[in-house]
């Protein structure tokens, strides 16, 4: 009976440390988990900026050209305004 009882209290103190040693690996599990999400998260909110940034280059490439045509017709206007008051 009493081999029994210490093969018992040896049985409970190797299931305590394979319990002590299992839970890192468990909650590490669950961060990974966690982590993957975030990652999988972060990675569609990179694509959706770089798609931003992609239409603002566009819209700063068109505001270009229209600032270019303005700054055109302005130096004609201011042309033929002096040669209008040199007459």
């Amino acid at each position: 009976m009493a081999d029994l009882e210490v093969l018992a209290a040896q049985l409970a103190n190797a299931l305590d440390r394979l319990e002590a040693l299992a839970l890192p690996l468990v909650e590490a599990r669950a961060r990974a988990v966690r982590d993957a999400a975030e990652i999988e998260r972060l990675a569609a909110e990179n694509a959706r900026l770089q798609a931003h940034i992609a239409e603002l280059e566009e819209e700063a490439h068109t505001l270009a050209g229209v600032t270019d045509e303005v700054e055109t017709r302005l130096d004609d206007a201011i042309t033929e305004i002096r040669t209008a008051l040199a007459r």
